[in-house]
């Protein structure tokens, strides 16, 4: 899969990942997608070295489950990291 394979998937993958996190998480929709697009990379790099799979193919289920994956991943470490604040009223 070429670059504009891993693109459209961590764009897709990123708004799913949105989807199933509950609760807000900070810098919005662009962010996410722009947070997708790494988690699809860091799952495939992941799943390439823990699971041995190969993610050659776009429409395989082990290549969109690594990708929403590493995308949830990335998502609740950009929440943990530059979540939103609550002030003390």
């Amino acid at each position: 899969m070429g670059f504009f394979g891993f693109l459209i998937l961590g764009l897709l993958a990123g708004a799913i990942a949105k989807l199933i996190l509950p609760g807000k998480q900070g810098g919005g929709w662009f962010v996410t997608l722009l947070l997708g697009i790494v988690g699809a990379l860091l799952g495939g790099w992941l799943g390439g070295l823990i699971f041995n799979v190969n993610l050659n193919e776009f429409f395989s289920l082990s290549t969109w489950l690594l990708a929403i994956g590493g995308s949830i991943i990335v998502l609740l470490i950009y929440g943990a990291l530059f979540g939103r604040k609550r002030s003390k009223s």
